[in-house]
């Protein structure tokens, strides 16, 4: 099974969910970086300071542009993998690929909503629609900038996919 980040639900809001996450780790290639996913499988297939192989977790996150007036801000092209849980930002491996950054994420709340099918333009954007109409029609304030979370393989039938759009709230 892949080990997902634990949270703890504090609301529920018509179908979105504000959420708990502890602090986590993240392996992120950013900017306009030439195959961020690939740069990162080679990093958890060993590509690293040990050598040694990094199960995958999920979900897979990038940071998606929101085209509405939100106070949204862009940090450009990233992915980013969650670190499996037993690593501490002292025993994680360091990657020997310069693009990939590894780094700790404070503990945050996250606004969530959970779609599935597969992740194509047209589906996220509603989705990212959704969410925000729901936190502007309840007065919950975001800060940053929406995610896309990707939780199955690419051989994941659509009708078995999940995926979330989220992003932080104060």
């Amino acid at each position: 099974m892949v080990e997902t980040p634990s949270y703890e639900v504090v609301e529920r809001i018509d179908d979105m969910e504000i959420r708990l996450y502890p602090k986590m780790i993240l392996a992120t290639v950013s900017g306009n970086a030439v195959a961020p996913f690939r740069a990162l499988f080679n990093y958890i297939s060993g590509d690293n300071s040990s050598r040694s192989k990094i199960s995958m977790t999920a979900p897979v996150i990038t940071p998606e542009r929101i085209d509405m007036t939100a106070p949204v801000i862009s940090g450009g092209d990233s992915m980013s993998f969650v670190v499996p849980s037993k690593y501490t930002m002292e025993s994680v491996p360091l990657p020997t690929d310069g693009r990939v950054r590894v780094h700790e994420v404070p503990e945050r709340k996250l606004a969530v909503i959970r779609f599935r099918g597969w992740a194509r333009d047209g589906s996220v954007e509603k989705q990212k629609v959704r969410l925000f109409s729901i936190l502007r029609e309840n007065g919950v304030e975001t800060t940053g900038e929406a995610s896309l979370l990707r939780y199955n393989s690419p051989w994941t039938p659509g009708f078995m996919r999940r995926n979330e759009i989220a992003v932080e709230v104060v």
